[in-house]
């Protein structure tokens, strides 16, 4: 077949116009961004807006080296990333016990795992405040570690139970009977065959530490202050420096995006792994 049968075009017509919708509705907002980050206070605030303008970078030259913004991101850096070590860590070998074994209280470990997704941040918002205030870890990446660890380990155990169980017990029972124990059957079997689901939960974790507000803007001050809780502090009162906002909210974004674009591959391989049989 060298092309579309004929009027098949006009059939197609209604199905691409509408992906192509649907693609101008998901990156329409990051042009905005992006543009409005690139324009002055007055040309951000006109009315109706201008399409066409001489970019500048003063506002971003203003965030890294006037607001600092530039240690705010390594701050999200670090946390992010030791967030995600340790959530792989703690949460891949709970998740092959969970897969892999029988014991009293399995369902309801499993029930309580996920569950703690469920719960509101903003409802712990508070008691966490109290706690970190009495225990003298105000303002340190520490204290976001941990918090974000508690969040973030439910997801991992989740993506990585429903990996394991994918696999075979065929292979546990070939490898015990050539003498294996049970943590070099998790460490040289099960955990390779099972790295997509590793992976999808390492991206999960690492975005969700990388973009969370609420506990970096209740949490820090300055010393330990993350990305996104700089771009929320530009706003003050009536005061709203458009373009230092959209700046930093870029400089937030391109990481993640980075990120995604390296990955890409294994997380449509992770998230598609058992979807066929």
């Amino acid at each position: 077949m060298t092309g579309l049968a004929p009027g098949a075009g006009r059939r197609l017509a209604p199905q691409i116009a509408l992906l192509l919708l649907v693609i101008l509705f998901c990156v329409f907002p990051f042009y905005w961004m992006v543009t409005t980050s690139l324009k002055t206070q007055l040309l951000a605030l006109q009315a109706p807006p201008a399409w066409i303008f001489e970019p500048t970078l003063s506002n971003y030259r203003a965030v890294l080296i006037d607001d600092g913004v530039g240690r705010t991101l390594i701050n999200s850096l670090i946390v992010a990333i030791s967030t995600t070590a340790l959530a792989i860590a703690l949460g891949a070998p709970a998740a092959y016990a969970l897969a892999r074994f029988e014991f009293r209280g399995k369902k309801d470990l499993w029930f309580w795992f996920i569950t703690n997704r469920m719960v509101s941040p903003i409802v712990l918002a508070l008691p966490f405040f109290l706690i970190v205030r009495k225990i003298g870890l105000l303002d340190t990446q520490l204290v976001l570690i941990l918090i974000y660890l508690t969040f973030n380990l439910p997801i991992v155990i989740w993506i990585c139970t429903d990996q394991f169980r994918s696999i075979p017990y065929d292979l546990d029972e070939a490898a015990i009977l050539e003498g294996a124990s049970q943590f070099r059957i998790f460490r040289s079997i099960c955990l390779p065959l099972a790295m997509p689901g590793v992976a999808v939960s390492a991206i999960f974790a690492f975005i969700f530490s990388w973009n969370e507000l609420l506990f970096a803007l209740v949490l820090t001050r300055s010393n330990a202050r993350t990305a996104p809780a700089m771009a929320v502090s530009f706003m003050e009162g009536y005061n709203l420096p458009f373009g230092k906002i959209m700046a930093t909210s870029t400089l937030i974004v391109i990481p993640v995006i980075i990120f995604a674009l390296i990955a890409s591959k294994q997380l449509v391989r992770g998230l598609t792994m058992g979807a066929v049989k």
